[in-house]
């Protein structure tokens, strides 16, 4: 457990415990409207947030809007962190009292953040390129990988969906980072299981896929685990999950998990939100 709150840093002849997730005052520094339903926060942090890995999350203490009063704190995956300056940028949809308070802050407002927790992802640095397959949530979640992948020398490949053309959020931040990206939609009758299986394949066909990364689609994430089993990719799926406290105490985000024909019940936010994709279960 404290391995995973903290670490013990020897400094001198003094051992001072240094946290890796903490609460603190962070400052907004954009908040605005994207496409549709989708917004952009940016907010100024501290070097702790600003390290937050791929596939982490915050919890963000939401304003209240008026006539509602937001209980719990929002989980919320990265977008995107910068170190100089120090920022973490979220993707949110309005969709309750939560986001609907954070729609209300302006630049220079403060937000109580805290964070990075959970498990992130993982690149083996032997890979050459990976494929990553995202839809609505997910394709905030997954953004962070493009820029993890170029900074080690793997190219990747996104395979985006959404409803229509304007919902597909992270095209741009994965051509900045050197990615392929394929948009498939419901508007445009290309974002079925079969469709999106025929571009794997035909990845998998020119060696153009080292590893799977998903999030934000069951429906897609199966398809990607008959691949997987077939073709023996490894994979990792970050789940979407109801939380209260995202430190692992309350057990509200308990899922199933399928580990060598064994059904185990693990924690999302705190054994998670990234686990093995041949494990994980609808």
């Amino acid at each position: 457990m404290l391995q995973r709150s903290g670490q013990q840093v020897e400094t001198g002849t003094v051992k001072q415990w240094q946290p890796k997730a903490a609460s603190e005052i962070a400052t907004v520094v954009a908040n605005q409207a994207i496409a549709g339903d989708y917004r952009h926060l940016a907010l100024s942090c501290g070097p702790l947030a600003a390290g937050a890995q791929p596939g982490q999350f915050f919890q963000l203490l939401c304003p209240q809007p008026p006539g509602e009063k937001p209980f719990l704190r929002r989980p919320m995956s990265i977008y995107a962190t910068t170190t100089a300056p120090c920022r973490i940028e979220f993707l949110y949809k309005i969709a309750g009292a939560g986001t609907r308070g954070l729609e209300t802050l302006d630049v220079g407002d403060s937000i109580d953040v805290f964070g990075p927790l959970g498990v992130g992802f993982t690149l083996d640095r032997q890979w050459r390129h990976i494929v990553v397959v995202g839809r609505g949530a997910g394709l905030a979640t997954l953004a962070p990988l493009a820029r993890a992948a170029a900074d080690v020398g793997i190219h990747v490949t996104a395979v985006l969906s959404a409803r229509r053309p304007d919902l597909l959020v992270s095209v741009d931040l994965f051509h900045n980072y050197g990615a392929d990206v394929i948009g498939v939609t419901d508007m445009e009758a290309t974002s079925g299981p079969a469709n999106v299986e025929k571009i794997l394949r035909g990845l998998i066909s020119r060696q153009a896929c080292d590893a799977f990364f998903t999030c934000g689609s069951s429906r897609l994430m199966r398809v990607q685990q008959r691949l997987a089993a077939e073709f023996g990719i490894p994979g990792q799926v970050a789940l979407e999950q109801q939380m209260a406290c995202g430190i692992g105490l309350c057990y509200c985000c308990v899922r199933d998990f399928n580990v060598e024909g064994e059904i185990l019940s693990r924690r999302v936010c705190w054994d998670g939100p990234v686990f093995d994709l041949a494990e994980a279960m609808p």
